[in-house]
């Protein structure tokens, strides 16, 4: 019995967040562990479809560099990265909208409808609702900057009661060009914003912020990041995903997480509980 009134204090818990962000639509970057280990990916799903049932919008946009690179080595294909980003040549930008497109993505599809979502798979080619131009051609090849996200395009989706499920790869304005591979987190932050998301979530495999003595950050601000910046706390693959928090929030998301995506149930935790999991970064 008395488990059994554990779940009900725990639904009641979850009753007031779940007024609050009914209707409201969620950016969620799906990336790591929890996109390659079959029993975070279930989890996972269960989590979306659950957002999905309470009434929030859930906007699914994935990676893959992993098994994209796993593919080219696989192909004797040479991949190069300077500052962390993939230089994108004509033959790998192909690889890499096959990948996304057309595997990474339908597989996240079916995962979520075979747990009872309503999930569709696009690109930003698709109805060209994202743009994009290159970073720097010379240096970086197809590896582009968003320029413009087309709302209408995920909010009719969405309207239908689908759960978007977007693959990073961008449209250009130049009739037959291969289009363009976009950073995810990046790609993520445009569409946050462009959709005026409440909340924008990045799964990680790392708890959050850490500071120096490897504790989490719960809260942190543009002023804070910009300080850590500076001492070296944030550093590496840290950097991206705290500046793609800063630009959906200054897009005007509410807020930006950052969260152990190899903890079960983490967006349930991060949005249906008082002291969440991650770290948040907030406006001001």
């Amino acid at each position: 019995m008395q488990k059994k009134i554990q779940i009900v204090q725990t639904l009641l818990d979850a009753l007031p967040f779940i007024k609050k962000f009914q209707g409201q639509t969620f950016v969620i970057k799906y990336g790591g562990s929890a996109q390659v280990v079959e029993e975070l990916k279930a989890k996972f799903a269960q989590d979306i479809l659950l957002l999905h049932t309470v009434g929030i919008k859930p906007v699914v946009v994935h990676g893959g560099g992993k098994r994209i690179t796993e593919i080219l080595s696989r192909l004797n294909i040479d991949t190069k990265f300077i500052e962390g980003q993939r230089v994108t040549t004509e033959e790998v930008m192909e690889i890499v909208e096959m990948v996304l497109s057309g595997d990474i993505n339908k597989e996240i599809v079916s995962l979520l409808n075979n747990h009872g979502a309503k999930a569709i798979g696009i690109s930003g080619k698709d109805a060209g609702f994202m743009k994009a131009r290159p970073k720097d051609f010379a240096k970086f090849g197809y590896t582009g900057v968003v320029e413009q996200v087309d709302a209408q395009v995920v909010d009719n989706l969405l309207q239908e009661g689908f759960v978007p499920v977007i693959a990073p790869i961008a449209a250009s304005s130049e009739i037959g060009h291969p289009g363009f591979n976009i950073n995810a987190d990046l790609a993520a932050s445009k569409i946050a914003a462009a959709l005026k998301a409440k909340k924008i979530i990045f799964l990680t495999d790392t708890p959050g912020v850490l500071d120096k003595e490897g504790r989490l950050v719960s809260t942190l601000t543009k002023e804070k990041i910009e300080l850590l910046k500076q001492d070296g706390t944030i550093s590496g693959g840290m950097i991206p995903k705290v500046d793609a928090c800063l630009e959906a929030i200054e897009g005007g998301v509410e807020k930006a997480h950052i969260i152990d995506g190899r903890v079960e149930h983490s967006l349930l935790l991060e949005i249906f509980t008082s002291e969440g999991i991650g770290t948040q970064v907030l406006g001001g």
